[in-house]
Formats: structure tokens, sequence, C-alpha cells
């Protein structure tokens, strides 16, 4: 059975419903008042950073075509539909090369004259033979083109500690030393002075099955000979995190590594029910999706719960959470390599990715950094590649609309969400988040993943405004994605039923709707 929308009339709706075996849709009030403080965090824009991984087609026919294609227009290899795609995305920040990958990748073999560069099998993903084409300059040269910070993975699993300080050196150190040498004779001359630092990844589990207590000695041994070489902005290192609800991990590294090592602890959380069947990317029926969107709100409690454990030895919160793989998580499409992790991107994944977005928002004072698993091709993309084609899927559109909030001081909501009860999972049906940007200008973004009942939403603004204007994405199932063959078929557009009058703002929240507002 596909699931129901706005997109029929309301005069419709109740016989629509009833032939369906449904009982009519009840629309509930849900009061929010926005409490704007001087105490609330700014939204770091850096919470809406993306994750490029040596996986699939996410690199190879992905990003990067190779300079000598004459099939898809590119500059030095990398497609330029696609660096226009996340300029417009507003996306602050790209993690590279890894991921598992990251821990198997040695770096100068990704440096120097492309002929000369050694091959590589990936042996986690695929089992594929790479040819090192797409190396160093390439990702920090794509960062640049698009306006991202690049975030680098270091190899601990199978580097050592000089791979990764060298790494360091190559690509920061403007003065005289072996790595910038070789930097410059390799074409660039000025450093990248890359911020961003991963101090290997998953060492719990793919990057060395380490124990905490390891991983937290190793850390430290890394973290000291990761020099900052005199930069104005100083090197941001980030420890291998949890794998969601692993407490003793967050809280093993956190007592063991001096603060003054660490400036970010990663966290891993995939929305993902069964990691043996994890399900279609297309085809699920209500039940599934409520399973879905369980696993998308733990998101919630993993991020309170750790913060909390953080806040013990960290109560200044100088040491940011960096969720640097988050997203829906389904089996492979029929047909397709498994090891590429290629699906689809429906309405649900839309919904995935309001709510998430909605609680990093939420948790700004700890959150300051995540990013979405993956770009292009792989798991949750916000692009989808074939040949000359490409497209954009509704969690690109979500993220594109959420940008607003990017670096805007949070203003803290209040309010009860109704619940959406499906089986046995009782869960919140809207999820709100809402900012105040430096020119004044107010958003409030809001989801209502319940898929067949329409919310009116009250909200106290606390003060007078003059305009409303907003944008919704929705369409008539949840299963709606976008395809080469329909490209267009879930797209954002204009949202102008929200009612304004001085202090107070009332609107009606569509079935399995994403909605932002842009109030002044």
């Amino acid at each position: 059975m596909s699931f129901l929308s706005t997109a029929f009339s309301r005069q419709l709706l109740p016989v629509f419903l009833l032939s369906m075996g449904m009982t009519t849709l009840q629309a509930q009030t849900i009061n929010v008042r926005l409490q704007p403080s001087p105490e609330a965090p700014v939204i770091d824009k850096h919470i809406y950073g993306h994750f490029a991984e040596h996986l699939g087609t996410c690199i190879y026919g992905g990003f990067y075509v190779g300079e000598k294609s004459t099939l898809v227009p590119h500059t030095e290899g990398v497609r330029n539909d696609v660096i226009e795609a996340l300029k417009k995305l507003k996306i602050p920040n790209l993690r590279w090369p890894g991921g598992c990958f990251a821990d198997t990748y040695h770096w100068k073999d990704g440096v120097g004259p492309k002929e000369k560069r050694p091959t590589i099998v990936n042996q986690w993903w695929g089992g594929v033979t790479e040819d090192n084409s797409f190396g160093t300059h390439d990702f920090l040269n794509l960062c640049e083109r698009i306006g991202a910070e690049p975030y680098l993975a270091g190899n601990i699993g199978s580097g050592t500690v000089q791979e990764l300080a060298d790494w360091v050196q190559y690509v920061n150190f403007n003065g005289v030393s072996p790595m910038s040498k070789w930097r410059r004779e390799n074409g660039r001359d000025k450093p990248w002075n890359v911020r961003y630092w991963g101090v290997g990844n998953e060492a719990w589990g793919c990057g060395g099955h380490m124990t905490p207590e390891y991983y937290a000695n190793e850390y430290r041994k890394y973290a000291t000979f990761m020099s900052d070489w005199g930069n104005s902005s100083k090197i941001f290192r980030i420890a291998s995190g949890a794998s969601s609800g692993d407490y003793k991990w967050t809280e093993v590294l956190m007592k063991n590594i001096p603060l003054n090592l660490l400036e970010g602890v990663a966290l891993h959380h995939y929305a993902v029910v069964d990691w043996n069947k994890k399900g279609s990317s297309l085809e699920f029926n209500e039940e599934e999706y409520a399973a879905n969107m369980r696993v998308t709100w733990q998101m919630e409690e993993l991020v309170r719960e750790h913060s909390k454990i953080m806040d013990k030895y960290d109560p200044k919160k100088k040491v940011a959470l960096v969720v640097d793989e988050w997203g829906a998580w389904y089996d492979p499409l029929p047909g397709t390599n498994p090891g590429f992790l290629q699906q689809q991107n429906t309405m649900r994944d839309a919904m995935v990715a309001g709510i998430t977005l909605n609680i990093f928002n939420n948790h700004a004072d700890r959150v300051r950094m995540a990013n979405l698993a993956q770009t292009i091709n792989v798991l949750q993309a916000v692009i989808l590649t074939d040949k000359e084609k490409l497209l954009l899927t509704p969690t690109y559109h979500v993220m594109e609309m959420y940008n607003v909030h990017q670096d805007a001081k949070l203003i803290p909501v209040d309010f009860k969400a109704p619940l959406f009860i499906r089986g046995k999972d009782s869960l919140p049906a809207v999820s709100i988040s809402a900012s105040v940007d430096k020119a004044g200008k107010t958003h409030i973004s809001l989801v209502n993943m319940d898929p067949s009942k329409i919310h009116t939403v009250q909200l106290d603004l606390g003060k007078a405004m003059k305009s409303v204007s907003g944008r919704i994405l929705q369409s008539a199932s949840l299963k709606d994605h976008n395809s080469f063959e329909q490209p267009e078929k879930v797209k954002p557009r204009a949202f102008n039923d929200a009612k304004l009058k001085d202090k107070q703002l009332s609107l009606q929240l569509p079935a399995a709707s994403v909605i932002v507002l842009e109030l002044q």
C-alpha cells in the first residue's frame, strides 16, 4: 500500500481513506513557543558536512571522471555539474578518504605523476583495484572549488606516526622541509592549511578492533606529533569515537586523553533497524517505516547521553561531538555490486535528514560538526550519477533548504509533539528547530513524519514579525524518489499557507513533509 499525502484535496481525502480501510485524518493542534536566549549557542555550519569515501562509485565515476574524459564536462577530472551542485548546497566541509578505507590508505601513493602511482586493492568495498589517480591534490583542490573545508581521515590502522605527521607537513607547512619541497615539486606552492583531521576511523572495528583503552593511548601518541606548523588556524584533531550507544568508549576517551590533545570526539550512527536485513530502499510498509523512524529518533538519545559523559570531563564544552557518519543504510539495490552500497533515496530519507538535522541544531552547544554518509552514489547520497547524467535526491533538497541555519543563533523551541504510533513504535510525529541569522531573519524548520495526519501548528514567535515565506518538500508517497527518467519528481516548491498575525504564526503541516519558513 502506498503512503498517503495531502496531494489529494481535503474534500476527497475522507473518501479515499475509507476506501483503503483507514480512518479519516484528524488534525491535531501543536502549540509551539520560540524562546530566544542570549545563552543559546550558534549552530555551527560544520554540522552540515558531507563524506566522500573511496567506496563504490562515490569517487571514481561520482566526483571524478578522469582528466581524459570527453563524456562529462570536468575541471581536472572532477565533474563540473557536481561542483556546481555542491556549491549551491553550501557544504562547509568534506571528509575523505574514509571510512574504513582510510586505515588502508597510504597518502604518498596518491601524489606525484599519476602514471607512476601504484595501484591499491579496495579490500573493504568490493575488492576493486584503484589506480590512485584521485589523491591529496585532487581532493584538496576540489574542496577549494566548492568552498568547503577539507576533513582528512588519517591512517592509524595500517599506517605510522611518521606517515601521518608527514601528511600534515605536506599539506600545511609553508617553510622549507622535505614534505613542503615535495609538494612544490608536485605543482602546489602554497599549503592548503587543512584544519580538520581524523585520527583513525572506527578503531573499535575496521580501524583495528582496538579496545578503547588501547586506542586512547594510540591517539595520544599520534596527536602529539600532529603539529599545526604555526598556522593561524589551530589544527583540529578528532578522535575515532563510539558506535551508537557504546557509552563506555566515550567515557574511556574523555577520561584518558588530555584535553590539550583533543578537539573533537566522533560518533557514528546509522538509521538501521536490523544489520542482518536492512530492508529495501524502495519497497517498505508502514511498520518498516516506523522502525526506520525509531532508529532515526535514537540520535536524540545518543547525542544527549554522549554529551552527558563529555560534560563530566569537559564542563566548558571545549571538545566538540562530531557525528561524522550518519544517515539511512539499506540493502544494496538488486543487480548492483553489494560492496558498493548503492541505494535509492526516497521521501522517507527526507524525513531521516530533516529530523536528524533538527536534532543536531537543537544540540548545537556540543554537536559542532557532522557528516552525512555519503555524498554521491553511496548510502544516503545527495547526488546520483550515471555516466553523463546527474540528479539531486530528496536528501539534497532537505540539506539545501536547511542551510539557512548555518552559523545562525539557535532559538530554543518548546512544544509537545503528537505521537505517531505503528505497532510497537510510539514516536514524536513532529520535529522542529529554529534560528536567527546575522541579518536578523528567523528560520524555522519543521518535519511531520506522519504519513497520514495533517497537524495544525500555532507558533508564539515572542515578537512581532512583518512577513513570512517558505518552501515545502512533499510528494504523493513516501516511496517517491528522483530517477534518471524523472529527475525532478521530488523537489521543493513555495509554501504560502503560513498565516502571520503580529506575534502569532499558524499553518497546516501536511503529512510526510519538510517545511522551512523565513520570517522578518
